[in-house]
C-alpha cells in the first residue's frame, strides 16, 4: 500500500463499509446436482479487503504516486460505543463485588459477635 511509504490525503472520511464492499457473493444453497469446479475467486470473497479488520474504510490519495486506495480505519462513534460498553461492564462488575464484600463482612461480623458471646458466657 502506498500510504505506508508516502504521504497521503484523505479523500473520503472514515465510513462504514457497505454490504457490497464487505461480501461480494453469498454461499450457494446445497443441491443434489454436482457442484461446478471452483475457479477464480472463493465464494465469500471480500471486494475490499480493508473492510475486514474494523468494518470501516476511508479513501485516500497518495501524494507522489497519485494512486487512490482504501485504508481500514476506526470510527469515532464505534470507539465511543466500545468505551462506554467497557465502562458499563466495569461498573456492573464493581457493583457485584461491592455487594459480595458487604455480605462477607456481615458474615464475619456475626461470627465475631458469636465468638465474643460464647467467651462471655463461659466466665
Amino acid at each position: 500500500p502506498c500510504w505506508l511509504v508516502e504521504d497521503f490525503v484523505v479523500a473520503q472520511e472514515c465510513a462504514p463499509c457497505t454490504s457490497f464492499q464487505e461480501v461480494s457473493a453469498a454461499p450457494r444453497p446445497p443441491s443434489t446436482a454436482p457442484a461446478p469446479p471452483l475457479t477464480g475467486l472463493p465464494l465469500l470473497q471480500k471486494t475490499i479487503l480493508d473492510c475486514s479488520p474494523t468494518g470501516f474504510i476511508e479513501r485516500i490519495n497518495c501524494a507522489s504516486s497519485k494512486r487512490e486506495e482504501f485504508k481500514s480505519c476506526r470510527s469515532a462513534v464505534m470507539e465511543a460505543r466500545v468505551f462506554w460498553k467497557f465502562v458499563g461492564t466495569m461498573m456492573g462488575t464493581a457493583a457485584v463485588f461491592a455487594v459480595l464484600v458487604v455480605c462477607r463482612q456481615r458474615v464475619l461480623d456475626r461470627k465475631a459477635l458469636e465468638k465474643v458471646r460464647k467467651q462471655i458466657e463461659s466466665i
